[in-house]
């Protein structure tokens, strides 16, 4: 059906049955693309315009200039923003957000203690090192 490789295709297949996304419930129309891609863009319709009836989400890909890589490609994408909400907090885009949020935080009074002292002791050890330019006058 797509132009990828059989094996993409089947995850793919597998993915949307397990969102419970069916093939009878897209609703797909093909818009002429905007910008780059030149006369071949301006001439064809090669933007899926991709609609889901019971969620109500659409999603628009222009991504390539083939029609097929674009049908595929909006339904990755319709894929993702419908496990975002269906999962909510255990999808992959939540758990990447979470992540940079604890890395981006404050660090805790103990931890800032900790990392200081670190670093006292590692000063403390550098000024017990002899220079060799000191060594002759020993």
């Amino acid at each position: 059906m797509f132009p990828i490789s059989p094996e993409k295709e089947s995850a793919l297949r597998a993915r949307l049955e397990g969102l419970d996304i069916y093939d009878k419930d897209l609703q797909e129309t093909f818009v002429r693309s905007q910008g780059s891609g030149g006369q071949k863009v301006n001439k064809t319709s090669t933007c899926v315009l991709l609609r889901h009836g019971p969620t109500g989400i659409e999603v628009k890909c222009q991504k390539s200039r083939s029609q097929g890589m674009n049908r595929y490609y909006a339904r990755v994408i319709l894929c993702e923003k419908i496990e975002n909400s269906v999962k909510g907090e255990e999808s992959k885009e939540a758990m990447r957000v979470a992540k940079l949020r604890r890395q981006k935080r404050k660090r805790s009074k103990r931890a800032k203690e900790k990392v200081l002292e670190d670093k006292k002791m590692q000063s403390e050890k550098k000024i017990l090192r002899v220079k060799p330019s000191d060594w002759s006058s020993q």
